[in-house]
Parts: structure tokens; C-alpha cells; sequence
């Protein structure tokens, strides 16, 4: 059946707005989580002096193991709500938060300021940016 240009514009039309939306309450519910960034240098000069926290790699256990951040630890995104017990001495420590470009590091940033953690930051570039700029990784 032929369908009128018409209606396929119609029906185009209305999944863009669909996804608007969708995108908007996806912006409204990200702006209630409390995250800040923080940068590369700033990250790198944390680790040099050797301060208390965390620093949550959540990615895949395969892109950890190729190449991640010196001290990171690794609990997938999609597995970080059922195992939050594992990381709950750092709730009230600084916890960094960095994936391959961010979209994964928010729903963790999310996860976690649900479970009660009070000072998230996210990696300013996440590792794409950390390894275009050659900085230190550690591999498995």
C-alpha cells in the first residue's frame, strides 16, 4: 500500500516530537543530580597526592581491562545498583565517575546519588578525552 507524503510526514512529525519530550524530561530528571566536573589535571594531581576516594571506571569489564585510569575500579553501569555494597565506604567520599564519553557515567552518577552518595563528580572528556591526551592508563 502507498502511503501519501502526507501522512509519512505526519507520522515523521510525530515521532519528533515524541522524541522531544522524551528528551526533555530526560533533561529535567538530570538536572536534579548533583554532579559536578571535575578535570583531567585536577583528577591527576588527586591521584599524585594520594587523597582518599574513588574512582568508579563504569564501563565494560572488557574496555577496563584494555585500558583504564591508575586506581579506578570497574563495576559496570548496568551492574552498579546490585553491587553499590561493594563501593558504600566511599559514600561519603569523593567518587569520580567516568565511562568511554558520559552517557553511561550519568545513569551511574544517577545510581549512586540515589543510594545516598553525597559528592559525585564526572570526569571532564571521560576516557575518550583521557586517552586522546596520553594520559597515564593502567591495563589487565
Amino acid at each position: 500500500m502507498i502511503r501519501s507524503l502526507a501522512d509519512i510526514i505526519g507520522r515523521k512529525f510525530s515521532l519528533l516530537i515524541a522524541i522531544f519530550f522524551s528528551l526533555q524530561i530526560i533533561a529535567c530528571n538530570e538536572a536534579s543530580i548533583d554532579v559536578s566536573l571535575i578535570s583531567q589535571a585536577e583528577l591527576i594531581r588527586q591521584i599524585e597526592t594520594e587523597q582518599s576516594f574513588l574512582i568508579l571506571d563504569v564501563r565494560s569489564k572488557k574496555e577496563y581491562e584494555i585500558g583504564h585510569i591508575p586506581g579506578a575500579i570497574n563495576i559496570d553501569f548496568k551492574e552498579l545498583n546490585n553491587r553499590i555494597e561493594e563501593i558504600n565506604s566511599f559514600r561519603n567520599s569523593q567518587v569520580v565517575v567516568y565511562c568511554e564519553r558520559g552517557i553511561r557515567a550519568k545513569v551511574a552518577e544517577a545510581t549512586l546519588q540515589q543510594a545516598g552518595f553525597q559528592s559525585i563528580f564526572h570526569l571532564e572528556g571521560d576516557m575518550s578525552a583521557w586517552r586522546k591526551n596520553f594520559l597515564p592508563m593502567e591495563s589487565q
